[in-house]
């Protein structure tokens, strides 16, 4: 009998374990529109284009640091290149067109509908079950990003806009199904997302020469930005989230999603990039709200 409870619980652990992992992912997604905001006038592909490339490099140090083989794990499934290939550029292409399309508020307030699809397409992976705590808490999470990005002023739609409209709902879904189909593809190895970092930033070049005129950060914070995005954000980012969703809990995670902006605007805040409002507080709890709602069960399993 306990060693029968010994084999439960160390599955937990990990699953606890990997879910943190991923969660680090949110906390440095935060930092992103500080340090896009320090890299100045660079147009959005070019930033794209080289925080990508850095974040390429992170991935093989990070595989040659662990004794691993980096060019071998680019030997994948050309379905597996097709998901994270368009995951990650796909993501980005659908962002920049919805901002460039629409206002800010409604096309950030549709791509920020990822966490709530991450969370109910997980109910189609093999071995997962989708609750009401896991809904509801989604659904408050959504509840506090809506109260965030319009401030409370609410937003009109507008048929000029809707092309916008579009590709943010793209943003969302690309996003949440990039996310999930990583899980159902828990057999690929995470250093291959190293492959989808280099593709994606070969993407973002070519996008850019195409539609963009080069600018360079005219400041040295603006250079340090421009690392620490390819580091953080958009570098180490997405490979604790790949293991998160693979070997975590993916319907806690995409609850805990929505603490990105969030913690992005209080960070805005704290630098004096954005003013403080009333509804940041009221969204702060909202958003803590759903996302320990969400992990109910994965904090009960912990306590006991």
């Amino acid at each position: 009998m306990t060693a029968s409870l010994a084999t439960t619980a160390a599955p937990q652990r990990h699953v606890r374990r990997a879910t943190l992992v991923g969660s680090s992912a949110i906390l440095m997604w935060s930092t992103l529109a500080a340090l896009t905001a320090l890299t100045g006038t660079m147009p959005p592909f070019q930033m794209v284009a080289v925080a990508f490339g850095i974040a390429f490099l992170v991935g093989i140090a990070g595989s040659l640091l662990r004794g691993g083989s980096p060019l071998g794990h680019l030997r994948q499934r050309p379905v597996v290149w097709l998901i994270g290939i368009g995951g990650l550029f796909g993501y980005h292409f659908f962002y920049f067109l919805a901002v460039k399309s629409a206002p800010a508020v409604e096309a950030n307030l549709l791509n920020y509908l990822w966490p709530l699809l991450i969370v109910l397409f997980s109910a189609l992976l093999p071995g997962e079950r989708l609750r009401w705590w896991h809904a509801a808490g989604a659904l408050l999470g959504l509840a506090g990003t809506v109260l965030l990005v319009t401030r409370g002023g609410g937003f009109a739609v507008e048929v000029a806009y809707i092309p916008g409209y579009l590709a943010a709902l793209a943003c969302a879904v690309t996003w949440a199904a990039y996310s999930v189909l990583s899980r159902r593809f828990g057999d690929v190895p995470t250093d291959a997302v190293g492959g989808f970092c280099l593709a994606t930033a070969v993407l973002a070049l070519l996008c850019h020469l195409v539609f963009e005129t080069t600018a360079w950060p005219q400041e040295g914070v603006g250079w340090i930005a421009l690392l620490a995005l390819g580091i953080g954000p958009v570098g180490a980012a997405f490979f604790v989230w790949d293991h998160g969703v693979k070997h975590g809990d993916i319907r806690a995670l995409g609850a805990l999603s929505y603490a990105t902006p969030l913690l992005s605007t209080l960070l805005l805040i704290l630098l004096g990039l954005a003013q403080g409002h009333w509804t940041v507080w009221a969204a702060c709890g909202l958003i803590v709200g759903g996302a320990l709602l969400a992990s109910h069960d994965m904090l009960l399993k912990k306590s006991g």
